[in-house]
């Protein structure tokens, strides 16, 4: 026995030893992102452009909210306390539920019609079967869809006029000093002043007892128009004035005909100071917008925020600052919207937004 336990340790001591193992130190995320940054500068530059992108932005939005959350319980309004975040939350979420049960509302309206219109087919084939549109309350999403459609007749109605008179002021010295003093007249007067003109006037002009659109939409899209232009008209022809030269001398070489030195030597020059009149055109179309739509009573976002405040009920704070910042949201998909238009039909590949 004693030789079998000898001989079992001596198999043993034999073996291969295995290497010892090590106890790894896990360096904390922090540290190792610091010490890393410090023998990499091009991922100190990486971890810098990401802290710059978003990690800013979330603190800034962090920060107000924090803030918000803290002043808004100490303002007492006629209406009630002023709402929180939490509370404008919760009135966004009313407001998508009231508009999917509306929507079903109006799904089951015309499910109807349809049935009812089966069955007196079966009676009667030639019966003339017709559907009803649905006439229910326009919701919060259906008044967001409504400003837009507006916002956007009135910026390329605008837009239509401004950039082919803007490259006329532009091209031509004594067009430009016959449209300077208008532009310069009407070009600060507040949409509050155009409103009740463009609505007499259209008044008296779109009249039919069948109108393509409602008055109330014509009048909102022609303030829009009114107040939109100039910051197009005004870009654009500064920047066919600035046209290089060397440019104009060599359309001068070559002969080009009019219409050829606009298309090939003014408008590919010219383009980047167009988008930014376009891009200030469209960000004040959007805040006169709101304004229109209160007066006119045009159902959109300018409505909304009128008829809560016209409502009083202990959820108009909330709902008002609900429209307030998809107002605020909307403004700035549509201006981002506008720079990557700019960015891929501009020879400046490095438009940015300061």
């Amino acid at each position: 026995m004693d030789m079998k336990v000898n001989q079992a340790h001596a198999l043993v001591s034999e073996l291969p030893k295995l290497p010892e193992t090590k106890t790894v130190r896990r360096t904390p995320l922090v540290p190792y992102l610091a010490q890393k940054a410090s023998e990499s500068p091009r991922f100190r530059q990486s971890v810098d452009a990401t802290i710059k992108a978003i990690g800013l932005p979330f603190l800034g939005i962090v920060l107000f909210l924090a803030l918000w959350a803290t002043v808004a319980p100490r303002i007492n309004t006629s209406l009630g306390q002023f709402p929180g975040p939490m509370q404008v939350y919760q009135q966004a979420q009313r407001l998508m539920d009231e508009h999917f049960a509306e929507r079903a509302k109006a799904a089951a309206f015309y499910e109807r019609q349809v049935q009812r219109n089966a069955e007196r087919l079966a009676q009667d084939p030639n019966y003339d079967a017709k559907i009803r549109p649905y006439t229910g309350k326009s919701t919060f999403i259906d008044q967001i869809g409504t400003s837009l459609y507006t916002v956007l007749t009135g910026f390329l109605l605008a837009s239509l006029i401004a950039i082919p008179l803007g490259i006329l002021i532009g091209l031509s010295a004594g067009a430009y000093a016959a449209m300077n003093p208008l532009i310069q007249l009407f070009k600060p007067v507040s949409p509050l002043a155009w409103l009740p003109l463009v609505t007499m006037v259209v008044s008296a002009v779109y009249v039919s007892n069948d109108p393509m659109f409602e008055k109330s939409f014509v009048n909102s899209a022609i303030t829009v128009l009114l107040c939109s232009l100039w910051p197009t008209l005004i870009n654009t022809a500064v920047g066919v004035q600035s046209v290089s030269k060397d440019l104009q001398n060599v359309s001068r070489v070559l002969r080009l005909g009019r219409l050829t030195h606009i298309r090939s030597i003014v408008l590919p020059s010219a383009v980047p100071m167009i988008f930014t009149g376009l891009r200030l055109s469209l960000g004040v179309a959007w805040m006169v917008l709101i304004a229109a739509e209160m007066l006119a009573q045009n159902p959109g976002l300018g409505k909304f925020v009128w008829d809560e405040f016209q409502n009083g009920s202990s959820n108009s704070l909330g709902r008002i600052m609900v429209a307030v910042l998809v107002i605020g949201l909307i403004g700035f998909v549509l201006d981002r919207v506008m720079l990557a238009i700019q960015r891929r039909v501009s020879w400046d590949k490095t438009m940015t937004v300061r």
